[in-house]
């Protein structure tokens, strides 16, 4: 209701205030830990004070006059209420007359407030300016979540990082870093800017950027994203792009667009609001000079048929249908664990025809699981792993030593273990043979074959996109095991679900390998995936799929696309950019809810159109009875204020829905 307030997005890169600090924890794919999301602005902060104020006159207005018969607290508290709601509604109605050169549904609340007020009806006009002030409170709450979503995302730059220039380290903030530049990065360190490593060997968690679940190796000639985090080795690597024009940035740059893409969206509200502000506003005199030019009636019976047509005809039943409706839709929702951040996102997800998924975090649970040993001695093979592995600190080591103790292996002890960089690593067994665990290209160090049971058992773990260690002794090949990222429990009956909730299109989006794609894809039964995807593919691919469309993500890789979408939908359990981009929170990271909260939207929906239906159909049929002296004041208060109390409870029904 009433203009639509956008907040502008000030800040951008590099120029803005960071103080993350360059670290992170090298084994872990959490996300870190977060500040309360619901602070509010000093601008939200005085709308929702503003609002209390207005209500609180209301209620001490109405209890001198009907409770304690007192005049001076009856007008004490109406006058609260019409200062405290009508200000900030007439200041919007003046900048929309003078400024934009339009007649808007604010000027004509304070008119028709000031209208009640003028024929004795106080306390109509003060409800009228409370409901109002809720609903652009509300609106102005759910806009600001704008500036959130990309503070959140330069949050992911760190302060600055530690340089290599003419042979001396230093440590520089991140607008003094120069193309050419060696950043010294360490493990547990986020990257910086986009750099290309010179020296050294490491493991980088990409999943914050391109969303691939599986660490990447890197030596010598790889290129390193800003944002990521190096896991577990000290490289030196040569920044290639300033940090305006990094990975970071363009994200930063597709966020912003997306945001502004979607609130250009032209709303119903804004497309009637006006048109009916000057009808209404152009009425009131031509009802009154009609009576009494026309129909010879006195000053006095023309005016306050005149109010009572303005009081009849303000939309007071129209403004509170749709958040009545909402709030109570909203309250069942969150209840059931998705949190809808606006009404807006809830008749969006009623009318969403499409819904695309991203993989990692969100239909996996983005956590390494050794998933297939093969050996003939399972247990065994899994314990000499497992004594190797403890020594790293790569997530896959960590996954097949969680593996271990969770069959309550006992691991088999080595000595002298040593990383191999770019490919496992290696000790030395009690009886004096080298054991050792790793990829390929270890394996063919060791001068070690695979038979024919292991080879097939490779390339049947490779085509299903799991991460492949081999294991063995010498030249022996003892086992081949796969890790891979593990599925969200029910997931596969929540995409049915959906089906039956009435999304017939779904769609699979994720920066991982097609092979780990299509894998993930037949086992949840998704028909449609895109793999290999950057920010950039997955925002353009959003303006290829059928809408309206929702995304469900829960990374900064989709925060573009979940705000470019109609619908951004996020896990709890991802990082905060994404959630601070999402109009709609799964808050157990339940995906089985979704189809419930569909179903839910559909409901409000269609009480939304009931109710306005029935709002404007009380106002086109009380209105010409009260100019034509049909409906007395008394009466006509009645009809509105009792198409109000209706639509309420039409609304309040919904809290009784369950996901």
């Amino acid at each position: 209701m009433g203009l639509l307030r956008i907040i502008p997005i000030k800040d951008s890169l590099p120029g803005g205030s960071m103080t993350t600090p360059n670290t992170a924890t090298p084994t872990s794919f959490a996300a870190p830990t977060r500040q309360p999301r619901f602070n509010l602005s000093p601008e939200l902060r005085s709308a929702v004070l503003l609002t209390g104020l207005t209500l609180l006159g209301l209620l001490v207005g109405a209890a001198g006059q009907y409770l304690l018969k007192v005049p001076a607290i009856m007008w004490g508290g109406y006058l609260v209420a019409y200062l405290a709601g009508g200000i900030p509604a007439g200041r919007e109605a003046l900048h929309s007359l003078f400024v934009e050169r339009k007649l808007d549904v604010d000027l004509l609340m304070v008119v028709a407030a000031l209208g009640a007020a003028s024929i004795g009806q106080a306390a109509d006009g003060a409800i009228l300016l409370f409901l109002f002030s809720l609903s652009n409170t509300l609106q102005d709450w759910a806009m600001g979540r704008t500036k959130h979503a990309i503070s959140a995302l330069m949050d992911l730059n760190p302060a600055g990082a530690t340089v290599r220039r003419d042979g001396r380290e230093r440590w520089c903030e991140l607008n003094d870093i120069r193309i050419g530049d060696l950043l010294v990065i360490k493990p547990g360190e986020r990257i910086a800017a986009d750099a290309r490593v010179t020296l050294g060997h490491t493991a980088v968690d990409e999943s914050p950027i391109t969303g691939e679940s599986l660490p990447i190796d890197k030596a010598a000639g790889a290129e390193l994203a800003s944002g990521t985090v190096n896991l577990n080795g000290s490289v030196e690597a040569e920044v290639i792009r300033p940090a305006g024009d990094s990975t970071l940035a363009r994200l930063v740059a597709l966020m912003e667009q997306a945001q502004t893409a979607k609130s250009r969206t032209e709303t119903l509200t804004e497309r009637w609001e006006s048109p009916y502000a000057t009808v209404v506003i152009v009425a009131v005199p031509l009802v009154f000079a009609l009576l009494h030019y026309g129909f010879k009636l006195s000053i006095d019976t023309s005016w306050y048929r005149a109010m009572t047509f303005m009081v009849v005809a303000s939309p007071c039943a129209v403004v509170i249908s749709t958040p009545a409706v909402m709030l109570s839709a909203m309250a069942a929702a969150a209840r059931g664990g998705v949190l809808f951040k606006s009404s807006a996102a809830m008749d969006a997800l009623a009318r969403v025809n499409t819904i695309a998924f991203d993989k990692t975090g969100t239909l996996t649970q983005a956590k390494m699981k050794v998933a297939r040993v093969v050996a003939d001695d399972e247990a065994g093979a899994l314990a000499l792993a497992a004594g190797l592995e403890s020594h790293s600190e790569h997530p896959i080591a960590q996954a097949v030593v969680t593996a271990a103790r969770a069959q309550d292996v006992s691991f088999i002890p080595v000595r002298n273990a040593q990383a191999v960089p770019g490919m496992g690593i290696e000790a030395m067994l009690d009886s004096g043979e080298r054991a050792w665990a790793g990829n390929l290209r270890l394996m063919e160090r060791e001068r070690a074959s695979l038979n024919a049971v292991q080879d097939a058992a490779l390339r049947e773990l490779n085509a299903e996109g799991s991460s492949t260690v081999i294991v063995g002794v010498g030249s022996r090949v003892l086992a081949v095991m796969g890790v891979a990222d593990t599925l969200r429990p029910g997931i596969a009956e929540a995409i049915a679900s959906l089906k039956t909730a009435g999304v017939e299109h779904q769609v699979m989006l994720t920066g991982d390998k097609m092979e780990v794609a299509q894998a993930v894809a037949a086992q949840i039964g998704l028909s449609e995936y895109r793999a290999e995807l950057l920010p950039e593919d997955k925002l353009r691919i959003m303006g290829e799929l059928p809408g309206p469309l929702a995304m469900v993500g829960d990374g900064v890789n989709d925060a573009p696309a979940l705000a470019r979408a109609d619908l951004g939908i996020a896990v709890a359990s991802g990082t905060d950019v994404a959630i601070e981009s999402a109009d709609v929170v799964l808050m157990k990271n339940d995906l089985g809810k979704l189809a419930g909260a569909v179903k839910l939207a559909k409901d409000a929906r269609r009480t939304v159109i009931l109710n306005l239906a029935f709002a404007f159909g009380v106002i086109l049929i009380i209105a010409p009875l009260a100019v034509a002296g049909h409906i007395p004041l008394p009466l006509g208060v009645i009809a509105h204020e009792g198409g109000t109390v209706l639509v309420v409870f039409m609304g309040l029904r919904l809290l009784g829905h369950r996901l």
